[in-house]
């Protein structure tokens, strides 16, 4: 057992809470010691967030924070291999993966260290002698909650524009990957230039998020999860008018063209198709095949699935780990069976036996020909893949877009205008040619329809965190030349 997890409000370690244990999601026993957080928890939280905003010259010091995020990237990568083995233990990610994800934590904060002396307004002459200054400053309080399924990398891409803005945040990270964020904690208390109360952490469950979308000294939340949840928050956050960043689920379509590269396609496929066992909300779930194709890359697709390596996230020679829950394992099981009912069997998947908690499982892929089934339409976070046919690139367009998702999909031809067209018509965030999966920190994602509000990354992921203020001025009269 590691050291317990507490937390960390106005620079100081609080030891309050009912203790509880993660597990380790491969193993099934207990991994880290946590402090379960309550409401009075959070609203602590929140006030030494607010007096430190309202009291103290951090949204007004870009260089003071520019040098806070480099420090918190230092501080990251001293424990690159710490945090991804934990991220490993705690959510099942393979251990590869968990050191990209970290990676990617911190070059989000580098990259948001040099946007942080780089916010500039603009000035503009409204008439003569009259001028409007447009600054543009830190919204205030900012509210994080950080999901299971990438602990490191969405927490920074949330953190680093909130912090260069100007913020204050309160963070709640998933209670399931509490010794990940542990390790988070004490990255930012070893920040030696981030002042008390500019970040603080509460480790908890629902009713911690449910004080940090209503309480009225928050001023925006940033939220990463299912699109269900994002609705409840809207609904919290409605009568205080927060501002809201919201990432939320997908359904991503993969379109496969005639003169697709067959290698490419197959191998960019299976890649976006089984991080984290699907349990990815930019992970391929559909796979659109043009009708003369279909035979040679569905035998691909099944025999590449098929060889994927599945157990333990730790050993290098896996490639897929297990799903994260129990509950996980049931949805895949669901999944499987409506899948068989509904269309044609190209590869069945399977609960691995023999393994202590029952999570194991393979990859699925089966074809559909109706896109109304709700294995079409909703969420799965499994790893079942979907395949269905098109004939041109308008039916290929209308099946890609028959869902209220819009959070990424990905294009594979080899005809550069096809590719341009058929990207610029999908209603998605997010759209790769000929690749699948390529996010970094210089580049905004978002989603459409029911995958969210507003971006993350990128210089547009500052914008949840700035507001515009307008100063007005009228100073008469310039003298004569």
């Amino acid at each position: 057992m590691t050291q317990t997890a507490r937390h960390w409000i106005n620079g100081t370690w609080i030891e309050e809470g009912e203790a509880a244990t993660t597990v380790d999601v491969y193993r099934g026993a207990d991994h880290a010691a946590f402090l379960m957080g309550g409401a009075g928890t959070a609203e602590e939280a929140i006030d030494a967030a607010r007096r430190t905003f309202d009291r103290t010259p951090w949204p007004h010091a870009p260089r003071l924070r520019a040098k806070t995020l480099l420090e918190l990237a230092d501080a990251i990568a001293a424990r690159r291999d710490e945090i991804a083995r934990e991220i490993a233990v705690e959510n099942g990610k393979v251990l590869a993966h968990c050191l990209h994800e970290t990676d990617a934590a911190i070059s989000e904060a580098r990259y948001y260290a040099g946007l942080a002396r780089s916010i500039f307004g603009r000035v503009s002459e409204i008439d003569e002698g009259k001028q409007s200054i447009f600054a543009r400053e830190p919204i205030g309080v900012a509210a994080i909650i950080v999901p299971w399924n990438a602990p490191s990398t969405l927490l920074l891409r949330s953190l680093g524009p909130a912090l260069a803005a100007g913020c204050t945040v309160v963070i709640k990270g998933a209670h399931q990957t509490s010794g990940v964020n542990r390790i988070f904690a004490e990255c930012l208390s070893a920040c030696p230039s981030l002042p008390a109360g500019v970040a603080n952490i509460v480790h908890g469950d629902l009713e911690v998020s449910q004080v940090l979308c209503t309480h009225p000294e928050v001023d925006v939340v940033s939220f990463t999860g299912s699109s269900a949840t994002g609705k409840k928050i809207m609904a919290g956050a409605a009568p205080t008018l927060k501002r809201l960043s919201l990432e939320l689920g997908g359904k991503a379509p993969a379109l496969v063209f005639a003169d697709a590269d067959l290698d490419t396609a197959t191998a960019e496929i299976v890649r976006g198709s089984i991080p984290h066992a699907g349990q990815m909300c930019t992970a391929i779930t559909r796979v659109l095949v043009e009708e003369s194709l279909w035979d040679a890359f569905t035998g691909r697709l099944v025999d590449a699935l098929g060889a994927v390596a599945v157990g333990d996230p730790m050993d290098g020679s896996v490639q897929m780990g297990p799903l994260f829950d129990l509950q996980g394992a049931d949805r895949y099981r669901t999944a499987v069976d409506a899948a068989r009912q509904a269309g044609s069997t190209l590869l069945d998947g399977e609960v691995r036996d023999g393994h202590p908690r029952g999570n194991v499982v393979t990859p699925a892929l089966f074809e559909i020909a109706d896109n109304s089934h709700r294995l079409v339409q909703e969420e799965l976070f499994c790893p079942l893949v979907l395949a269905e046919r098109f004939n041109d690139e308008e039916a290929a367009v209308a099946s890609a877009n028959a869902t209220r998702y819009g959070l990424a999909a990905s294009v594979h031809t080899s005809d550069h205008g096809r590719a341009r067209r058929v990207a610029r018509a999908l209603k998605a965030g997010t759209v790769w040619i000929n690749c699948h999966n390529r996010l970094f920190a210089e580049a905004e994602t978002g989603g459409f329809r029911e995958s969210g509000l507003g971006r993350l990354h990128g210089l547009e992921g500052l914008d949840d965190f700035l507001e515009t203020k307008h100063i007005y001025a009228e100073f008469g009269r310039l003298p004569g030349g």
